[in-house]
């Protein structure tokens, strides 16, 4: 399935990577999770760009960017210290969603052009997440029929019935699934949850010592928000609840993430 840009493509050491940025001023760079785009943050971008550069990055093996290697944090993290070598920003602060936070930590460690860290809806590790049953197994069947699926006319049509969608465009989310490299449920599913047991994001925000601000959903329903809550204020980030919201606050409260991340930057 081909994806049309919505801003420009940087050669970033040898790959083509979708970059689109808003504004001017203190450089926010905005990180999307599994299975997303830059589209994620269509609607939190308005509530920014008014006083900062908002930069936005389809991260690798995702949306206009592609590609099948490299998908780990690491490797990620790489491409987006280019991306930001690029673009010669300084003082940038690196905010993270759900997988994005792991790619997020991983830059800091990398890049001494962030300042600062915003992590949002994830928890430290797996061990009190509440994935369905099976995920590691079912979710790459699932993606493999979104793929064939998600260009359909029909599917197009009854996506206008949906109750509720957090997009412009009613297909994103599916569409975004459908184009994201099938090696990512790996990723995500199996070697991440290796990854976080051997070093939880929380220790390495611990090691990092930069300001670190976590947003979390309290309706989140893959992670217990209170012991999200109790685990990253042990190491010293500061750590706020949107209240009425799940695992993707930005999507359902952008202003108030907004306001949250403009005082924070500030």
């Amino acid at each position: 399935m081909r994806r049309s840009p919505i801003g420009d493509i940087l050669d970033v050491n040898g790959v083509a990577v979708h970059v689109r940025q808003d504004g001017a001023g203190p450089p926010v760079l905005l990180l999307h999770g599994y299975c997303g785009s830059v589209h994620w943050f269509d609607r939190l971008t308005p509530g920014l760009s008014a006083a900062h550069r908002v930069i936005r990055v389809d991260l690798l093996g995702h949306g206009c960017t592609g590609g099948s290697s490299g998908l780990d944090p690491v490797s990620q993290a790489r491409m987006l210290a280019g991306v930001l070598d690029t673009l010669d920003v300084e003082d940038v602060l690196v905010a993270g969603h759900s997988f994005g936070a792991d790619v997020a930590l991983a830059l800091a460690g990398l890049s001494p052009r962030v300042g600062s860290l915003v992590l949002i809806g994830q928890a430290p590790d797996y061990s009190y997440a509440s994935f369905p049953p099976g995920s590691p197994v079912l979710l790459p069947m699932v993606s493999s029929l979104v793929r064939l699926i998600a260009h359909r006319r029909w599917v197009r049509f009854a996506a206008r019935f949906r109750r509720v969608s957090w997009f412009d465009d009613p297909l994103q989310d599916l569409v975004d699934h459908a184009v994201t490299a099938p090696a990512m449920a790996r990723v995500v599913l199996v070697d991440r949850a290796r990854r976080l047991a051997f070093s939880p994001l929380d220790a390495q925000v611990a090691a990092l010592g930069l300001p670190c601000l976590v947003i979390l959903g309290r309706r989140d329903r893959f992670y217990d928000c209170d012991k999200t809550f109790a685990r990253y204020s042990a190491v010293g980030a500061r750590v706020e609840v949107v209240e009425g919201a799940g695992h993707s606050p930005f999507l359902e409260r952008p202003g108030e993430v907004a306001r949250l991340l403009r005082e924070f930057r500030a």
